[in-house]
């Protein structure tokens, strides 16, 4: 039942809204994996950020798109965790360790399985047009797969389509830069000084740049 709810909503709904509404411009789509493993990394500022990020890619992958999400947001009601996990598809993980559980096994085992992750480095939604610093857990998972590539996804303008906490959707013409493929290493801090300044320079193809550094708010 939840295969065809899912492939309508990405059809008629999320396409629509990322494709028409949000008017949305895309840069180098070229360079968005054609199959799995492969992780998608990508700035946050708005909850549309996935439903533009799963749009880029062909309906025929829905099934292999893993959007990586808090257990403890999205499984927190019924109705909300069914939408999640069988209509948005995503692969929930916790944010608090208990028992000496690994967050990030959930992410390896999908890697193993051929799935696309889409990641946000940040961690949670921060203000509109302004990067935050990323947290490590995107360079450990690609240390422990550093045969697979990490494709950074700048997206502008969705944090003032619809800024966090505010369930007005406002029409705003917004882009997605896709970047070239990266592969993880030993060196976390080096991959991702590397990411952010990969994020860095997809902000810098805007006729306008807004985003100019990393605003480091731990």
């Amino acid at each position: 039942m939840a295969g065809p709810i899912r492939l309508a909503f990405w059809l008629l709904i999320a396409r629509p809204i990322a494709l028409v509404v949000l008017g949305l411009n895309v840069r180098h789509r070229e360079r968005l994996p054609r199959q799995g493993p492969a992780i998608v990394a990508a700035n946050h500022n708005s909850h549309l950020d996935t439903l533009v990020l799963v749009s880029l890619f062909p309906l025929a992958m829905l099934p292999r798109l893993r959007p990586v999400a808090a257990a403890d947001y999205f499984l927190k009601n019924r109705w909300l965790a069914w939408f999640a996990l069988h209509v948005i598809g995503i692969l929930p993980i916790a944010r608090e360790t208990h028992g000496g559980r690994d967050p990030l096994k959930p992410c390896e085992e999908a890697l193993d399985r051929g799935d696309i992750l889409i990641l946000f480095p940040e961690g949670s939604r921060g203000e509109p047009e302004v990067l935050g610093r990323f947290k490590r857990g995107v360079a450990v998972l690609a240390a422990r797969r550093p045969e697979v590539p990490v494709v950074p996804v700048f997206l502008h303008g969705l944090g003032k389509a619809l800024p966090k906490d505010d369930p007005l959707l406002v029409p705003f013409f917004c882009d997605a830069f896709v970047g070239e493929a990266m592969q993880g290493g030993e060196d976390q801090a080096a991959f991702l000084a590397g990411l952010e300044g990969r994020m860095r320079a997809l902000a810098d193809e805007l006729p306008h740049p807004e985003l100019h550094g990393i605003v480091d708010d731990r």
